[in-house]
């Protein structure tokens, strides 16, 4: 039962090594045998299936009147099931394409302060919200708007300017 807890343990203790020093191993075995291993040799999932194997070998073994050869299948079945959900679940992960970043033109439309009084023909500042982040933009209008007036973005001529106009109510 010491080897098994010890299995599960070590895998445990690889998990933390995989938090911090993230991407290692994968790099050692970049394009080995044509990349058919790429993800299946990445600490997260060798260490789901050492600790699975491990842990489910020292129940097994402890729970059952089953010797540590049953131990060891089951242990490695329960690894195997780990090591395809981690593998599954990163794969998943990595695959996320909805964080796609906010850029100046997101601003047109969105509604804002004046900070800094915009003169007619010249240059201000107006806070306006990017992302749910606070931005503070240099602002032109056609016509005057003082310090605190409200404001609707119509165009963003670079990422840190706008054309505003007064909101009207």
């Amino acid at each position: 039962m010491g080897l098994f807890l010890g299995l599960g343990i070590g895998g445990t203790v690889l998990l933390a090594c995989a938090l911090v020093s993230d991407g290692v191993l994968e790099g050692v075995f970049d394009g080995a045998l044509g990349g058919l291993l790429d993800g299946w040799l990445s600490l997260p999932v060798i260490a789901g299936f050492v600790s699975m194997l491990g842990f489910t070998g020292a129940i097994v073994l402890g729970s059952t009147g089953l010797g540590p050869g049953a131990a060891a299948a089951a242990g490695t079945l329960a690894g195997v099931g780990a090591g395809w959900s981690t593998y599954r679940l990163s794969r998943a992960l990595l695959r996320d394409d909805s964080g796609a970043a906010p850029s100046h033109r997101d601003l047109v439309g969105s509604a804002g302060t004046v900070v800094t009084a915009v003169p007619a023909g010249g240059y201000g500042e107006v806070l306006l919200r990017l992302g749910g982040q606070p931005v503070k933009c240099a602002a032109t209008a056609e016509g005057p708007l003082a310090r605190g007036a409200e404001v609707w973005v119509t165009a963003a001529p670079s990422s840190t300017s706008v054309s505003v106009r007064a909101v009207e109510r």
